[in-house]
């Protein structure tokens, strides 16, 4: 059976800010694919449906070109780094009030892109700044 998942932005930000917190390796393996392959889980052990949701934003996050990644034996991804178009992301919707009204005004447009949610975090931000500087910022 395949399971169609949805792309969570939520699950992509948390995943960015994790690996931009040191985080290089991604363990995905379920416990019970563990056992008939004989090998040890080096870190506690997923669901196959958390296994499957988490491989398919890692995926997401590579195809949009945010994170370089590569794929190992043993069930092991390794991020090879963060692209400076995950970066620019990140830094737009790092700040958890940031994020919380970007999210706001996507829903409130009933729909959204990546490239739409990252204006939609710097216009919100660009306001912050000249709000707190006095500065008019021009993009």
């Amino acid at each position: 059976m395949t399971t169609t998942y949805k792309r969570d932005m939520n699950v992509i930000r948390d995943l960015l800010l994790e690996i931009e917190g040191g985080r290089n390796v991604f363990h995905l393996l379920d416990q019970e694919t563990a056992d008939a392959l004989g090998l040890p889980l080096p870190d506690a052990s997923l669901s196959a449906e958390d296994v499957a949701k988490l491989e398919y934003h890692l995926t997401l996050l590579a195809e949009a070109k945010f994170i370089s990644l590569s794929r190992r034996s043993g069930g092991y991804w390794a991020i090879d780094g963060i692209t400076w178009e995950g970066h620019d992301f990140l830094d737009s919707v790092r700040d958890p009030r940031i994020w919380k009204l970007t999210k706001a005004g996507a829903e409130q447009a009933g729909g959204f892109s990546v490239e739409m949610l990252k204006a939609l975090a710097k216009g919100i931000l660009k306001t912050q700044v000249e709000k707190h500087s006095g500065i008019a910022i021009e993009f």
